[in-house]
């Protein structure tokens, strides 16, 4: 995996609600809140299959009803096109 340029990062970002850079690092972050607990575990459950199918897990912790997380290739060195692919597929699973 390839590490994005600085203008392919900052367009995936023009493209990616609520995702943000996260300071310090070549990585993305967001928050997502849910109704409750069962609806943030099952988000998770979802996401999950999809990350083993991508061979690609994220950085995340989930609180109550809340779930943060962070995306970065860690082979790579930051971020990927595979975090970017990711990301969308999450937020396509917490639309549904």
């Amino acid at each position: 995996m390839v590490r994005l340029t600085d203008e392919e990062r900052r367009s995936a970002l023009a493209g990616l609600a609520g995702w943000t850079a996260v300071e310090g690092r070549d990585a993305i972050a967001k928050r997502y809140v849910f109704r409750n607990f069962n609806e943030a575990f099952g988000f998770m459950a979802r996401v999950a299959l999809v990350a083993e199918k991508m061979d690609h897990h994220p950085e995340w912790a989930n609180v109550y009803k809340t779930v943060d997380v962070t995306l970065t290739t860690h082979d790579a060195g930051g971020l990927t096109r595979r975090d970017v692919e990711l990301a969308r597929a999450m937020d396509r699973i917490a639309g549904q």
